[in-house]
């Protein structure tokens, strides 16, 4: 008996000294991620985007009964949820698109404007305007009864003047 506990412990260290020593294979998130970053490619967001905390300040504020609720804050962006009786009606969105220049090119053959900034009709649920060559407003419908002109008359209850100061 007492051989076959000491050979069963040396198979078993064995065993685990085999299979621990074993190289695993790498996952393939690390070689998306080699791949990604030997590239070079670009980082997503620029690292002169304005923080998403900055941008709450010139969001609309409550009141005749709308709630503003913050749904998300990063750097170069910030969105909130328009409701009214429990409803969702529109998102509110400001974008810094100082990491996307594409956004932002997309307004200079506008022939539309909103609060004398350029706007763009986005489909036919959002709304867009550029504020300073830098920032984008956005508001997107999330009902039907929400209607472009709706979409308009927010974005014009943003401080887009504040906003604008923030891009100097």
């Amino acid at each position: 008996m007492p051989f076959t506990r000491w050979f069963t412990a040396l198979l078993l260290a064995l065993t685990l000294v085999v299979t621990g020593c074993a190289a695993t294979p790498p996952s393939p998130y690390q070689q998306v991620q080699q791949e990604s970053t030997q590239r070079n490619a670009p980082a997503a967001v620029a690292r002169e985007a304005t923080q998403g905390s900055e941008f709450n300040r010139f969001f609309p504020p409550e009141g005749d009964g709308y709630e503003r609720i913050y749904v998300q804050e990063k750097k170069g962006f910030a969105e909130a949820k328009l409701k009214k009786d429990g409803k969702d009606l529109a998102m509110l969105a400001i974008s810094d698109t100082i990491s996307l220049p594409d956004a932002a090119a997309k307004f200079q053959n506008s022939t539309t404007t909103i609060a004398g900034y350029p706007a763009l009709e986005i489909g036919t649920t959002q709304t867009a305007i550029l504020v300073a060559n830098r920032y984008q407003v956005k508001v997107l419908s999330r009902d039907p009864s929400f209607s472009a002109s709706d979409r308009r008359a927010w974005i014009e209850k943003f401080d887009l003047a504040g906003l604008a100061q923030l891009a100097q």
